[in-house]
């Protein structure tokens, strides 16, 4: 297989998991294709797997590969490319007064009850939002490579958490949770912001926004990072281009 020989261990292995219920396209099955075994997916090697598609949770990488649909599409924004609109020019302006502290991974009370009301309120009944404290420690807080957790306070009081993988080529966005009870703020749009900024001060030149469906309401916000590139027919090409001011 190719994609094994781009790699430096012989070792790793692919295969397929049955179908189950797609989490984004109503009525259709998905399948993932999964990496193992995981404990020889260093950063090295996952910063090469994600180049080609692929993706993490917790110690669990996989990309996509349904029978009939192909329409999950891996993004990344090109960093020097990337320039602000005015709605996200506002965005930073509006928090500025966020305080990020960067930290290796962590487990606190105060970060699960905040994964729990977002999750609550942004995604009910998608599953995530009966997750129990070990179910959230598996996801979030199991990594076998490069991982820093980020806190986001307002005057002490915690408002986000960013948990971001640092690749070979750029940083990775693994999941993101915020406060949903703070009223006209945008905080998820700060945030993907505030990972341009750190790939520019990191001189990284891509920031992995994960997958992109062009139908799926839960992934539009990714188009609002332009120009956008995709993973399609083997290469990164722009997607998206920037045309709004």
């Amino acid at each position: 297989m190719s994609l094994l020989n781009d790699i430096p261990l012989s070792a790793l292995h692919l295969y397929l998991t049955a179908p189950y219920p797609c989490s984004y396209l109503d009525g259709l099955e998905a399948r993932s294709q999964v990496a193992t075994p995981s404990f020889l997916i260093s950063t090295p090697v996952y910063s090469e797997l994600v180049r080609h598609g692929f993706r993490r949770s917790g110690t669990f990488t996989y990309r996509p590969r349904c029978d009939t649909c192909r329409q999950c599409v891996p993004v990344r924004v090109v960093v020097a490319d990337f320039t602000t609109t005015r709605s996200q020019r506002r965005s930073c302006k509006h928090h500025y007064d966020l305080k990020a502290t960067i930290h290796a991974l962590q487990d606190k009370p105060e970060y699960f009850e905040l994964y729990r009301r977002y999750q609550d309120a942004r995604h009910r009944d998608g599953g995530m939002d009966d997750d129990s404290p070990e179910q959230y420690r598996n996801f979030l807080l199991q990594s076998h490579v490069d991982t820093m957790l980020v806190e986001f306070r307002d005057n002490g009081a915690l408002r986000m958490v960013s948990v971001i993988d640092v690749l070979q080529d750029g940083l990775s966005a693994v999941y993101t949770f915020y406060d949903p009870d703070v009223p006209h703020a945008s905080f998820g749009t700060y945030n993907v912001l505030w990972q341009i900024e750190l790939c520019r001060k990191l001189q990284l030149p891509f920031l992995y926004l994960g997958y992109w469906i062009a139908g799926s309401r839960k992934m539009a916000y990714k188009a609002n990072f332009q120009p956008l590139q995709g993973l399609q027919d083997g290469a990164w090409q722009t997607i998206l281009q920037n045309d709004r001011p």
